[in-house]
C-alpha cells in the first residue's frame, strides 16, 4: 500500500489541459460506474464529514472512496483523504491525501461546465469569490480558452483579492475590470462562476439583472434560489444532488451534464437562454484522478 501526499501528485506537473480532459473521461464513465450518492454527517454545528464511494466500470478494476471534512478551528478547516483499491483482488493501492485532487477537479469541471454550455461568442466572465477554487478554475479555463480569444475578466472586490487575482492570470488577450457591487458583475456578463462558500441572501434579487443568454456556475450553491425559478435549463452533474432543492419541481429543464457530453442530448440550444450548470462534486472524478495519479506513480 502507497502512502500518496499532496506533494507527490503536485510533484508529477499534472496540467490543467489534463484535468480537464480527466474530469471529461469521467463525466463519459457515468453511466457505466456505481455511483452511490454521498453520505453527510454532521459532529456539531456546522462541521461535517461526507463519504464518497465509487466503483469504475469493470474494465479498470478500480474502487475507492474519499472521505471529506470540515472541523472549525482546524487548519485547514477542510481537508480529504481517499482510499483506492483494486476491486477484483481487493488489495488497498493506496491512500492518498486529496485535496490536490479536491480543488483541481473541482476547477475542471467549472471550465468543463463553461466550455460546454457558454453562448456562442461568449467574451465576458464574472468571479465572485477568489479564493483557492477560483484559481484552480481560471488555470482550466485558461488551458482550454483559445489562446487567441479576447476575454474580459470581471471580478468582485473583496480586500486586495481581486488584484492580486488580476496580477497572476494578466495576459495579453485578457482584460480586468474590477466592480464593488453584484449588478455591477451582472452587467455584460456571459458566465458568472460564484465561488463563494456562504452567501446568506441572495445574490441579486431582482430578476431582470441577469442577462439573456448568460451562464451561472454556482460552485458553492447558496444565494442562486431565485435563478432555479426562472432560468431555462438546469444542468447537473447528478440529479441527485439537486432534486432535493425546493425549486426542483420548477426547474424550467433539467438535464446531467453527462448526457451532453456523451451526446445524447444538446447543450445550449440557442444564445437568448439562460442555463444554470451545478456540479456539486462527484466521487467518480476524485476516484479517476486517484486511479490517474497511481498509475503515473508507478509507470
Amino acid at each position: 500500500m502507497k502512502l500518496i501526499t499532496n506533494c507527490d501528485i503536485e510533484a508529477l506537473g499534472i496540467s490543467p489541459r489534463e484535468c480537464v480532459e480527466w474530469v471529461r473521461e469521467s463525466f463519459c464513465m457515468k453511466y457505466e460506474a456505481q455511483l452511490p450518492a454521498k453520505i453527510s454527517l454532521h459532529p456539531q454545528g456546522s462541521d461535517f464529514f461526507n463519504t464518497m464511494p465509487c466503483l469504475l466500470p469493470e474494465r479498470y478494476n478500480r474502487f475507492g472512496v474519499k472521505v471529506v471534512s470540515r472541523i472549525a478551528g482546524k487548519k485547514p478547516a477542510l481537508h480529504s483523504d481517499l482510499l483506492l483499491y483494486n476491486s477484483e483482488t481487493g488489495e488497498l493501492l493506496a491512500l492518498m491525501e486529496a485535496d490536490w485532487i479536491t480543488q483541481m477537479r473541482t476547477g475542471a469541471v467549472a471550465a468543463l461546465a463553461i466550455e460546454t454550455l457558454q453562448k456562442n461568442n461568449a467574451s465576458t466572465c464574472s468571479f465572485i469569490g477568489l479564493g483557492s477554487t477560483a484559481d484552480a478554475t481560471m488555470s482550466c479555463l485558461q488551458a482550454i480558452l483559445p489562446a487567441d480569444k479576447e476575454y474580459t475578466i470581471q471580478l468582485k472586490r473583496y480586500k486586495n483579492q481581486a488584484e492580486q487575482f488580476a496580477a497572476k492570470w494578466a495576459k495579453q488577450h485578457y482584460s480586468f475590470v474590477i466592480v464593488d457591487t453584484n449588478e455591477q458583475l451582472l452587467q455584460n456578463c456571459d458566465v458568472l462562476v460564484s465561488a463563494v462558500t456562504e452567501m446568506p441572501e441572495l445574490f441579486c434579487p431582482d430578476d431582470a439583472k441577469y442577462p439573456e443568454g448568460m451562464l451561472l456556475v454556482p460552485i458553492h450553491t447558496r444565494g442562486f434560489q431565485n435563478c432555479d425559478l426562472f432560468f431555462d435549463h438546469v444542468f447537473a452533474d447528478d440529479k441527485g444532488h439537486v432534486e432535493g432543492f425546493k425549486y426542483f419541481s420548477q426547474f424550467k429543464s433539467f438535464s446531467e451534464l453527462s448526457e451532453v457530453l456523451l451526446g445524447k442530448i444538446s447543450g445550449r440550444v440557442n444564445d437568448r437562454q439562460r442555463i444554470i450548470a451545478y456540479n456539486i462534486g462527484l466521487g467518480l472524478h476524485d476516484v479517476w484522478y486517484a486511479s490517474k495519479i497511481y498509475e503515473r506513480l508507478n509507470s
